[in-house]
Formats: structure tokens, C-alpha cells, sequence
């Protein structure tokens, strides 16, 4: 049984710590107010700003990185953070724009582990996302999830969603690892260029991969702080309040800049 700490530091940034591991998903901390380019016409505007700022965070040993081509999950200060990270794990083509030695490139399916003295080992495997509705990728670009596991976990493995809409491979992936807590990208994410397309998961999506998986923990991230975020938490809130409370309970709000207890 392991102890984990998440402190979510906005979006889609949370310090994962235990068993002297420090992880850190996704770093954005760049100040509200500036928009960002998504590519193809899209842009958004940060609203707010992170929790945390980088030097409140202490050392790092790892960064899972779901994608780096996008503002909201790497900003310009998440990516001046990546020069002291001694390991950045994220997707093929984001290893090879970010470059260097401590960056590792996987496609899903594939795994890679970190080791440390006296610390358990942590097997990361990449699960697949599609960031946008059928045959978008081209144009969304490679994103990934990740699966951790380690010695000790009592309720299964770890997931880290990234940014996905909720499809076959994701069903699959989800149905296979049965993880026992997850970190799930909410937002349902639009722009007005694009119409009624979304480009991650919603409430109502959450609820029908839970019902599946039946995890024992679902802390939702990625849903707050940006303007192409479509739904907040009121709407998660709302939707969790028409299921039955065995469905609902799994449902954890992390507070903000603040570490919270789970366990893994």
C-alpha cells in the first residue's frame, strides 16, 4: 500500500509524491492573461495563474509530459523547467522537438522505467489519446497518457489520461490496465473555429469510462484556468449529482497548492 500525495497546481500540472519520488505532470506556470496559439487558427487565453509558482515546488526528480506542443500543458516557464529535470518523459515526436539526453520519446504501448536508490522502481507506460474527434491527429499532433505502477500499489495502477476524447483505444486501454487512480483531463475543450469538434473529454464522458473501469479514485484535472476550457466544475458537479453516490464517490476534488493524501 502506498501513500501518494497530489498537489495540483492548475490545469493540468500535479506534484505527485512518494516513497522519496517527486513527479511533476505537465509543468505550466506561466501568469494569466496571455493567448496561445494552438495551431490551425485556434487559439486561447490563460485566466488564471498556477497555484504554485516553479521555485515553491522544490526538486523534481521526473517530468511525465503528455505533449509539448500546446500552451496549456507546456508553457514558456514549464519549459525553462525542463533544463533542471533530470528525466522528461512524453510522446516520440516531443522528444525529438525538445532534444537533449534526459528526454524520453514513447509511443503507446511502450514503457520505460525510473530507478533510484532505496526508492521503488516505477514502470511508466504510455497509453494512447486522440486530442480532437476521428482522424484529427494529423492536425492535433502526438499526445499520450501514462500508466505507473510500482511495487506496493494496493488499489492498481496509476493513470494519467492526457488529452483525449474518450474512444475505442481509450475504452481498451482503460478496460486492460484497470487502474486504480486516475488523473483525468477534463475540459471539454472547443474553439470557435472548429464548431461543435471537441478535443477532450467531458463530464459526461468521465462518468460513462468510470462506469467502466470502476476506479477507486478519479481526481479531475485540466478542467479550470483557460478559455477554451467549455466545462468547469459546476459541470462535473452537476452531472456527478444525477448518478447513484456508489458511482459519484470515487470523485475527488484536489485542492489548489495544496498536497492531499490518496491511496495508491
Amino acid at each position: 500500500m502506498t501513500e501518494v500525495r497530489f498537489t495540483h497546481i492548475g490545469g493540468p500540472t500535479v506534484l505527485i509524491e512518494f516513497a522519496g519520488w517527486r513527479l511533476l505532470t505537465n509543468p505550466t506556470f506561466d501568469p494569466p492573461g496571455r493567448a496561445y496559439a494552438f495551431g490551425w487558427g485556434t487559439s486561447s487565453r490563460k485566466l488564471t495563474g498556477p497555484a504554485l509558482p516553479p521555485e515553491d515546488i522544490g526538486p523534481v526528480d521526473a517530468v511525465l509530459l503528455t505533449h509539448d506542443h500546446h500552451g496549456d500543458n507546456l508553457d514558456d516557464a514549464g519549459r525553462a523547467l525542463l533544463a533542471d529535470i533530470a528525466t522528461v518523459v512524453t510522446t516520440r515526436t516531443g522528444a525529438r522537438r525538445l532534444g537533449g539526453t534526459t528526454v524520453r520519446g514513447l509511443k503507446a504501448g511502450q514503457s520505460s522505467r525510473l530507478e533510484a536508490p532505496d526508492r521503488p522502481p516505477i514502470d511508466i507506460t504510455a497509453t494512447p489519446c486522440r486530442h480532437g474527434p476521428p482522424l484529427s491527429r494529423p492536425i492535433t499532433g502526438e499526445v499520450v497518457g501514462f500508466a505507473l505502477t510500482w511495487p506496493g500499489q494496493h488499489h492498481g495502477p496509476l493513470w494519467i489520461t492526457g488529452d483525449t476524447v474518450l474512444y475505442r483505444a481509450l475504452r481498451k486501454t482503460a478496460a486492460v490496465l484497470r487502474p486504480g487512480t486516475v488523473l483525468l483531463h477534463l475540459g471539454g475543450v472547443q474553439f470557435p473555429i472548429t464548431g461543435p469538434a471537441r478535443y477532450t473529454m467531458t463530464a459526461a464522458d468521465a462518468l460513462d469510462l468510470c462506469e467502466t473501469i470502476h476506479p477507486r479514485t478519479v481526481c479531475p484535472v485540466h478542467y479550470e484556468g483557460w478559455q477554451h476550457f467549455r466545462e468547469g466544475r459546476e459541470t462535473l458537479a452537476a452531472e456527478l449529482e444525477t448518478v447513484p453516490s456508489e458511482r459519484s464517490k470515487a470523485f475527488t476534488w484536489l485542492p489548489c497548492g495544496t498536497a492531499h493524501p490518496i491511496t495508491v
